[in-house]
């Protein structure tokens, strides 16, 4: 018989959610191990821009939606974190800005649409002060401050997983031929793991999944009969150059698009050379162009909403990711974070970045519905790792974004 592990929760997925998970379980008492096979920050978490918003885009009509009330308090939840009093410490975590903006464009209509947007948003937008303006937009159209910011999302993810060293787990990074089944053993699930050491059994009373797209595949891996995966893809497109300014700009589009026609964020690159990221309806209706239209488009649109900028010589590049939400009628865009749990397994998705923190209460108040208290596991203790760091090639590395 191989050895076996007991604890409370086998989470699955490094990305800031299942951080964010790992956090507030362990903050709880739950003995909690969290398992990635990849790096920590994957795809998803590391490529987002980082803006962690109040709903204002989802406002433009005038009036709440369902995705808006849903995230209208995260910027000053997320705040707290930050500054070090929150429901977890991300007092490492560093902010690319303190703020984000909102251009209404030059066009007819853009500032009537900001305009109703910024009444209807708990904690409201401000018309920024002009010398918050950058030269570029001065004098070219309504500019408001959002109560909006952006995080850096590499060192959010190195601030989640910090003081977690024996609680995370790689799958076969080290190259190695592991293989990870579910068995039913007595009517609960088993997870037997073959890592290089040889087997091992682990057995919890509760096991989550939140790897975003991997969610799909272990739900199959489970035998689980409901819960299934959409995923909405985006091509982003980066570009890099000297001359760029820092940048972090929401740009309205005709109509009353939810979907801000241009979002750029600003970053750095191994050579610390200025980088915009680009994303909003240029990169969802990217997805049906070829890199090099992609592109193309991208130049264009920037050398019209921003001819002031200098656009010579920058290095440009695309860049393909999936977001993972649970299935909707149609492939509607869920309004708020979501999980569906089947006997002794719970699939959760934040569907987006700034709504990690109440994924985590859904999960935090689901465990507490199905009478699941921290430290009932029985067996080895997760503070006592030799079983895992036999079998498990240790704690996999930090994800770094494309452009570094």
């Amino acid at each position: 018989m191989p050895p076996s592990y007991s604890t409370d929760i086998v989470l699955f997925g490094g990305g800031v959610a299942g951080l964010w998970l790992l956090n507030r379980l362990a903050a709880a008492g739950y003995r909690t191990i969290l398992l990635e096979r990849e790096a920590l920050g994957g795809v998803q978490s590391i490529h987002a821009q980082g803006i962690i918003h109040g709903g204002l885009k989802y406002a433009l009509h005038g009036a709440f939606s369902g995705a808006s009330r849903a995230i209208a308090g995260m910027p000053a939840r997320w705040r707290e974190c930050i500054a070090g009093s929150g429901e977890i410490d991300l007092s490492a975590c560093k902010l690319s800005s303190p703020h984000c903006y909102l251009w209404s464009g030059d066009g007819p209509g853009g500032g009537m649409k900001a305009f109703f947007g910024s009444k209807v948003v708990a904690g409201g937008a401000e018309v920024a002060a002009e010398a918050e303006i950058p030269g570029f937009l001065q004098g070219r159209g309504l500019v408001y401050r959002l109560p909006d910011f952006v995080v850096d999302t590499h060192s959010l993810i190195r601030a989640l997983a910090q003081g977690h060293a024996g609680r995370i787990f790689t799958l076969g990074s080290d190259g190695t031929e592991d293989t990870l089944t579910f068995e039913r053993a007595g009517g609960h699930r088993e997870l037997q793991v073959q890592g290089a050491e040889g087997p091992l059994r682990i057995r919890a009373r509760r096991y989550l999944f939140c790897a975003g797209e991997g969610n799909q595949a272990l739900s199959e891996q489970a035998g689980l009969a409901t819960p299934r995966c959409q995923l909405r893809p985006l091509k982003m497109v980066s570009a890099a150059g000297a001359a760029l300014p820092e940048t972090f700009l929401h740009v309205l589009g005709a109509g009353l698009s939810a979907t801000p026609r241009l979002t750029i964020t600003s970053h750095r690159d191994a050579n610390d050379t200025p980088v915009w990221y680009l994303g909003g309806e240029l990169a969802e209706a990217g997805v049906e162009r070829t890199n090099a239209r992609q592109l193309e488009v991208a130049r264009t649109m920037l050398a019209e909403l921003l001819p002031d900028v200098a656009m010579d010589e920058l290095e440009w590049r695309c860049l393909d990711i999936n977001r993972a939400e649970p299935a909707s009628p149609g492939g509607r865009r869920p309004d708020n974070a979501s999980l569906c749990s089947e006997q002794d397994v719970i699939v959760a998705w934040p569907v987006k970045l700034a709504l990690a923190p109440v994924l985590a209460d859904q999960v935090m108040n689901r465990l507490r519905e199905d009478g699941i208290e921290p430290g009932d596991a029985g067996g080895s203790s997760v503070d006592d790792p030799g079983l895992l760091a036999s079998v498990f090639p240790g704690s996999p590395a930090f994800a770094r974004p494309f452009w570094s």
